[in-house]
This record gives C-alpha cells, sequence and structure tokens, in this order.
C-alpha cells in the first residue's frame, strides 16, 4: 500500500478528531449571546442552513410530481417518519457515501476498493428500504396490540354518555403511539368532511389490522340501524382479546423457525464478506474468472429464492 495513502488517511482522521474535539464536544462559548447581537425581530440563518434548504427544495421540485419510489411520503408515514422526503432522501445520500468510504478504506488493503465501494454504496437504499419496512411492521404489530386497549376506551366514553366523535378525540389525546396518532388523524378527516366509518375503514387497511376493521364495521352498522354501540364495542373487545391470546401463542411457537430462517440467510453473506476482507485471495475467484462469475450470480439468486421460500415457510396465518 502507497504510503501516500496510509498520510493521507492518518492526516484524515486526525483531522476528524480535532472537529469532534473542539467543534462538537468542547465547543468555544459565545461572549455575548447571539439574540442580543441580532436586532429586534432579525432571524439569524447560517450558511449551511441556506446550503441545506436549496438541496431540499431542489429534491421537493424534483420529486413533487412522483409519489411513487423507493421512500415515498406515504411509505415515511406508515413508518412514523417526522422528517420530510426531501431530508430523508438527503440522509439516506450521506450514509450510501459514508458506506462506500468505508469500503473503500475496507478494501485497500487488499486491492478490492473499488468493488467494495461500489457494493456498499448500492446496498445502502434496500439497507435503508428494508429498515423502513421493519420499522413499518413493527408500528403496525404495535397498533394491533393496542387494538383490544382502544376498543375499551371507546366503550368506557360512550357508557359515560359521551358522543362518539368526543370519545374518539378523547382515545386519541390519551393512547399510546401509533394508536393516538392515527386516531387523531381520523378526528382531524371527520372534521374535514369526510364519513366515520369510512376514515376508520381507511385506517385499518393502512395498518393492516383485521382487528380494527371490526370496529369500523361495528361503528358503520351502528351508524345504520342504531342500538347500544357500548355494548356490541365490548363483544367486539372479547372477541379481538381471544384473537390476540391465539396470535401470541403461534408468535412463541414459531420463534424458532424465524430465528433459524435468519440464520441461513445471513449466514452465507457474512461468510463472504469476511472471507473478503480477511483472505481475499481465496475468493477472488469470483471476480477474476467468467466461472466465478456465472457462480457468484447463481448464488445470489438462489439466495434470494431460499429467502423467499424460507419466509413463506415460517409465516402463519390464522
Amino acid at each position: 500500500m502507497s504510503p501516500i495513502l496510509i498520510v493521507g488517511g492518518v492526516a484524515i482522521c486526525l483531522l476528524a478528531l480535532l472537529v469532534l474535539v473542539f467543534l462538537v464536544i468542547a465547543p468555544p462559548a459565545p461572549r455575548v449571546a447571539r439574540d442580543r447581537r441580532l436586532a429586534p425581530g432579525e432571524e439569524h440563518v447560517s450558511a449551511l442552513t441556506k446550503i441545506t434548504d436549496r438541496a431540499t427544495a431542489a429534491i421537493d421540485s424534483a420529486t413533487t410530481n412522483r409519489s411513487g419510489g423507493m421512500f415515498s411520503p406515504e411509505a415515511l408515514e406508515l413508518a412514523g417518519i417526522k422528517t420530510e422526503r426531501s431530508g430523508f432522501l438527503i440522509l439516506v445520500a450521506s450514509a450510501t457515501s459514508v458506506m462506500a468510504l468505508l469500503g473503500v478504506l475496507l478494501g485497500l488493503a487488499n486491492g478490492f476498493w473499488l468493488i467494495l465501494a461500489v457494493v456498499f454504496g448500492a446496498a445502502t437504499p434496500f439497507l435503508v428500504k428494508f429498515l423502513l419496512s421493519l420499522r413499518t411492521s413493527q408500528r403496525q404489530a404495535k397498533f394491533a396490540d393496542q387494538v383490544d386497549d382502544t376498543v375499551q376506551m371507546l366503550a368506557g366514553g360512550l357508557r359515560a354518555g359521551h358522543g362518539l366523535s368526543r370519545t374518539l378525540g378523547a382515545v386519541a389525546t390519551e393512547a399510546e403511539e401509533p394508536t393516538s396518532e392515527e386516531l387523531a388523524r381520523v378526528v382531524n378527516e371527520t372534521r374535514l368532511g369526510r364519513n366515520l366509518a369510512e376514515a376508520l375503514t381507511n385506517t385499518a387497511q393502512r395498518m393492516k389490522s383485521a382487528d380494527f376493521e371490526w370496529v369500523a364495521q361495528a361503528i358503520a352498522i351502528n351508524q345504520e340501524t342504531g342500538g347500544n354501540l357500548a355494548e356490541v364495542l365490548d363483544q367486539v373487545g372479547r372477541t379481538i382479546r381471544e384473537r390476540n391470546q391465539i396470535r401470541r401463542h403461534v408468535k412463541a411457537l414459531s420463534a424458532e423457525g424465524r430465528l433459524s430462517a435468519i440464520v441461513l440467510v445471513a449466514l452465507p453473506i457474512g461468510v463472504f464478506f469476511f472471507l473478503l476482507v480477511v483472505n481475499p485471495g481465496y475468493v477472488s475467484f469470483f471476480f477474476t474468472n467468467p466461472i466465478g462469475i456465472i457462480a457468484l450470480v447463481v448464488a445470489f439468486l438462489l439466495l434470494i429464492i431460499g429467502t423467499v421460500w424460507v419466509s413463506f415457510s415460517v409465516k402463519v396465518k390464522f
């Protein structure tokens, strides 16, 4: 390895440490407060803020007419991410650059720095998408676990003599996330003129909750036929509690299979990258020989097929 690269890398690391110590960990305290140095009504905007605002504005203008994509606003909202789409894309681009630089640093010793940089940089958006899907699934599962308590709170508010709209507003204020956010969305939609049953059904479909869809159907039927909605919600809540018991039992029984699937999928990937970093000559055949390249592509396709197969095998529907 060239001495110039070593010296340059050490210099960059020392400069990063200097910036971390003097600008982040121990920044100098200003002699006079900023609000005292500015004129009344004047707002200080730094150069970095201006650059960031221009970047986000450019991304917003470029993605205004594109609702789909890997990181759509709907996907970010389902995952519970408050950041705007433009800001999130900037974060993804920054993470991609950092991972590509990490690939360069790991590949300097074995000569595969370009391959590792491309692989790490290309894999970062897909990794972020996977983490986004995982966060969405966790949020939907948490919402499903809270449906039982939500139904009890709705029934209790109706039994106390409050109206349905007022009860929904109270539950949206007192419930935990993500139920509070979703019910607040329902309350806002009804205030704008949308039908309550339609708003509840849309929430159930967004969160993929069959239990909450039962609640929406019960409220819709009650609006058409009348009756004691509190008693109906009590019956629905009892059914939901029994379903949750079965769901938790099935989840406990399938835990071993899901863990085995994760290990089987992650093991070949981890071993390959470990050998690529530790002993690159052992796996250089897969990048220098046409047969090795074909074998690598076939292995990648088989890994995808096996991942899909195992995921369907350990997923239990009831």
